[in-house]
C-alpha cells in the first residue's frame, strides 16, 4: 500500500480524540479478577449525585464507603463465597480521592452432592436426558448460583418449548453449609402433558388466500406446540411488509386431548404502493426514481413491480412479476422484463431482456436460484458498434448477514454466479463467466470498524472478445469499484487509446470508518484493482484517499476524495452519493 494510506490512518485515529478531565473520585477493588471482579464493580457503582459540578460529596462517600463491604459480601456469594472479608480504606493524592476496596473471598463453597430430575410424560424425552446429563454443576463444582440458575431456566424452557407448557419445578432448592464449604443442590421437574399445534384460524386477512397465508407458519399441525415456533411466525408475517398488526394466539383454554387450535389475527396495510426517491452519484449523476409495488395482485399474494430509473447516464425501466412458493418462505419463480440504457465515458449500451428465475431459499440467509436471460443489446465501444443477441443461463448463490440494514455494525454478504451461453442456444457468440464479490464488515476497538470489499470476474471465450456486449465485458473505476477513478474508466484499451474492457476483473478495497458523533462519521480507505485480458498483464491500478459519512435513517451519505497513485500524473477525484433510495 502507499504510504500516504498509512499517514491517512494515522490522522483518522489521531482526529478523534479528546482530552477528559481528571475524575474527582476513582474506586480501587483489589483481590479479585474476572467475572468476580466485574460483578463487585457493578454492586460498587458510584451512586448518581456522589460527583457533582467536579465536587465529591463528603457525607455521601462516607455513607458509601460504610456500605461497600455489604455490597461486597452480597456480589460474591452467587459465585460460592460465603465467608469474604472485606477493608475499605479512603485516601486523598493531588485533590483525587481514591476508596481503595481490599477483597479476600476466602474458600469456594463446593457441590457436595447434585439431584436433578424429570418427572411425567416428557421424563423420556432424548432433549430434556441431554439436559440432565449436561447440567453445569457437578460433585466437587464451586457452587455458582448462576449457573444454577442458568441451567435451571434452560432445563424448563426446553421442556415449554417441547410442548410441555404446564412445566414447573416441584422441587427446587440448594442448600448451604458455611462452615463445611459445602452445598447441596436438589431440582425436580414435573413436565404435566404434552401439548400439540392444532388447526390454524386466519382472521382479519380475507384478501389473502389461507394457503398462501400458511406460507408464513413455522410449524406444522400435529407437531409439539413450541412458542419459540409462534413466536417466529409472528415474525414472518411481520416481515413480509403486508400486515399492519399481527398477533398468534395458542388457544390453550379450548385444548382438546392436548391439541391446541391457533388463531392468527391480521391487520393488514395497503398491498399497492408507490414510492419515488431522488438522489445523487458521482458514478451516473443526478437520479430520480419510482417505483410501483403490488404485494397482493389479483389477490393471490403474487407480486407485480414496476420500476422507472432516469439518470444522467443509466435510464431503465424493469417490471417483474414474482409468485411466492407456499411451501419455502424464501423461494419464488420471478420473471421480468426490462429496457435499459447506459451512457458512460466509456461505452454506450441500449438493451431490452427478459429473466424468468426460480430462486430458492436454504435458510440462514442462503439464497440459490437458476435463470435464463434472454438479451437483444446494441453498444458502442471506442470506435466498435456492435448488436448482440444473447440466450444466456445461469445459477447464482448468496448469503447476507447483518445486524441491522439501515446502519451495519457488522455481518458480510458474498455472492457467487455461474452463466454462459453458446450459439447452439440461440445467441450470435460463445462464453462462460464466473462472477464473484462480497463484503466483510467488522467492528474494531475504540469504536472502529472495517470494511473489506472484493470482486473478480473470469471468462472463456469460444469467439472473438468484440461479439461481447458491454453488459458481459468487465471494467473497473467509480464510487464502489477503484476510488481516484471515473465510472467504469478502466480496462484493456484499442489502438486507439480507448477503453474497451476486460475478459477478466480483479479488485479489492479495505476502509476504516469511525463516528464522530451520531450523525457523522470518518473514513480512510485504499482500493486496488483492474479490468484486463491476461493474468501475467494485470496493470493493477490504486487509490487511496479520506471521506466523511452522514448517517441517515436511509443509509449513509457518501463523500469521498480520492488520489490516484503509481501513475505518472496522479490526480484526485472526489466521489460522493446522496439521496432516498428505492
Amino acid at each position: 500500500m502507499p504510504r500516504s494510506f498509512y499517514i491517512l490512518i494515522f490522522l483518522l485515529v489521531l482526529l478523534p480524540l479528546t482530552l477528559r478531565a481528571t475524575e474527582p473520585l476513582k474506586l480501587v477493588i483489589e483481590g479479585l479478577e474476572g467475572d468476580v471482579l466485574k460483578n463487585v464493580q457493578a454492586a460498587l457503582a458510584l451512586p448518581p449525585g456522589l460527583v457533582q459540578d467536579g465536587q465529591v460529596n463528603q457525607r455521601w462517600l462516607r455513607l458509601f464507603e460504610e456500605r461497600a463491604p455489604e455490597r461486597v459480601r452480597s456480589a460474591l456469594e452467587p459465585f460460592g463465597y460465603y465467608e469474604t472479608q472485606v477493608k475499605t480504606s479512603l485516601a486523598v493524592e493531588q485533590g483525587v480521592y481514591r476508596l481503595y476496596v481490599r477483597v479476600d473471598p476466602g474458600e469456594p463453597v463446593r457441590v457436595a452432592s447434585v439431584k436433578v430430575e424429570v418427572y411425567g410424560s416428557g421424563a423420556e424425552e432424548e432433549k430434556l436426558k441431554e439436559l440432565l446429563s449436561r447440567f453445569p454443576l457437578k460433585k466437587g463444582d464451586i457452587l455458582r448460583q448462576d449457573f444454577y440458575e442458568g441451567g435451571k431456566a434452560t432445563l424448563k424452557s426446553r421442556a415449554v418449548d417441547l410442548g410441555y407448557l404446564d412445566a414447573d419445578f416441584s422441587t427446587h432448592a440448594i442448600r448451604i453449609s458455611p462452615e463445611e464449604k459445602k452445598g447441596t443442590i436438589e431440582l425436580v421437574l414435573e413436565t404435566g402433558p404434552q401439548y400439540r399445534f392444532g388447526e390454524v384460524t386466519f382472521i382479519g386477512a380475507a384478501t389473502y388466500p389461507d394457503a398462501f397465508l400458511k406460507r408464513y407458519l413455522a410449524f406444522r399441525q400435529g407437531e409439539p406446540l413450541s412458542y419459540s415456533k409462534v413466536t417466529q411466525t409472528q415474525l414472518n408475517l411481520i416481515n413480509s411488509d403486508r400486515f399492519k398488526e399481527v398477533t398468534v394466539e395458542p388457544m390453550k383454554k379450548d385444548a382438546h386431548n392436548g391439541v391446541v387450535p391457533i388463531t392468527v389475527r391480521l391487520t393488514t396495510s395497503p398491498p399497492k404502493r408507490l414510492r419515488v426517491g431522488v438522489g445523487y452519484e458521482t458514478d451516473i449523476g443526478a437520479r430520480f426514481s419510482t417505483r410501483y409495488h403490488d404485494l397482493n395482485f389479483n389477490h393471490w399474494g403474487h407480486e407485480l413491480n414496476a420500476e422507472l430509473n432516469i439518470a444522467q447516464r443509466l435510464q431503465g425501466f424493469v417490471t417483474s412479476y414474482v409468485v411466492p412458493s407456499r411451501k419455502n418462505l424464501d423461494s419464488k419463480l420471478s420473471t421480468k422484463l426490462g429496457i435499459q440504457r447506459e451512457d458512460t465515458e466509456t461505452y454506450d449500451s441500449r438493451a431490452i431482456f427478459v429473466e424468468p428465475e426460480y430462486v430458492h431459499g436454504l435458510g440462514g440467509g442462503k439464497l440459490a436460484s437458476a435463470y435464463v436471460q434472454i438479451r437483444l443489446e446494441d453498444f458502442t465501444i471506442g470506435e466498435q458498434e456492435g448488436r448482440s443477441r444473447l440466450v444466456m443461463p445461469g445459477v447464482r448463490f448468496s448469503q447476507l448477514r447483518y445486524d441491522d440494514l439501515i446502519r451495519p455494525k457488522k455481518g458480510f454478504r458474498y455472492a457467487l454466479e455461474m452463466r454462459g451461453t453458446d450459439e447452439f442456444l440461440g445467441s450470435n457468440t460463445g462464453f462462460f463467466q464466473i462472477l464473484v464479490n462480497g463484503d466483510l464488515l467488522m467492528p474494531l476497538p475504540w469504536r472502529f470498524s472495517l470494511l473489506a470489499r472484493a470482486q473478480g470476474g473470469f471468462t472463456i471465450l469460444s469467439d472473438p472478445f468484440r461479439d461481447l456486449p458491454a453488459s458481459v465485458r468487465f471494467f473497473a473505476g467509480g464510487d464502489r469499484s477503484v476510488r481516484g477513478y471515473a465510472y467504469q474508466s478502466l480496462g484493456p484499451k484499442d489502438t486507439g487509446g480507448d477503453v474497451i474492457g476486460g475478459k477478466h476483473l480483479l479488485v479489492g478495497s479495505i476502509e476504516l470508518e469511525r463516528p464522530i458523533s451520531k450523525i457523522f462519521g470518518l473514513a480512510a480507505f485504499y482500493d486496488v484493482g483492474n479490468a484486463f485480458n491476461d493474468f501475467g498483464n494485470m496493470d493493477l491500478k490504486h487509490g487511496a484517499g479520506i471521506g466523511v459519512r452522514v448517517y441517515t435513517p436511509v443509509g449513509p451519505i457518501r463523500l469521498d476524495l480520492a488520489r490516484q497513485f503509481g501513475v505518472d500524473h496522479p490526480e484526485f477525484r472526489v466521489h460522493f452519493t446522496v439521496g432516498l433510495g428505492l
